[in-house]
């Protein structure tokens, strides 16, 4: 096993975890950015505000998105399990 290998390993584990967390991410910060902006106009500053809509829509996009991330997820598992045999060797 070199070092290379090693690396290229830790590369798409990375790759994979940004992948997979970028909906529900994504979706918070426009979620996030629309009530600020609503807070800014209406002067309301309630935490509740903020944190209860991006929890529920982080909730929603996991639930929608989950075959999606179960897959990516799946090929990525499925692919380390290929490179077992050159580890092995």
């Amino acid at each position: 096993m070199t070092e290379e290998f090693v690396i290229n390993i830790a590369q798409t584990a990375v790759f994979t975890v940004l992948l997979v967390s970028s909906p529900m991410l994504g979706l918070a910060l426009i979620v996030g950015l629309a009530i600020g902006i609503f807070q800014a106009v209406t002067s309301i500053n309630e935490m509740t505000l903020t944190f209860i809509p991006k929890i529920v829509i982080v909730i929603v996009s996991l639930v929608v998105f989950a075959p999606w991330i179960l897959q990516v997820m799946q090929l990525f598992t499925e692919e380390l399990f290929r490179s077992i045999q050159l580890i092995a060797h």
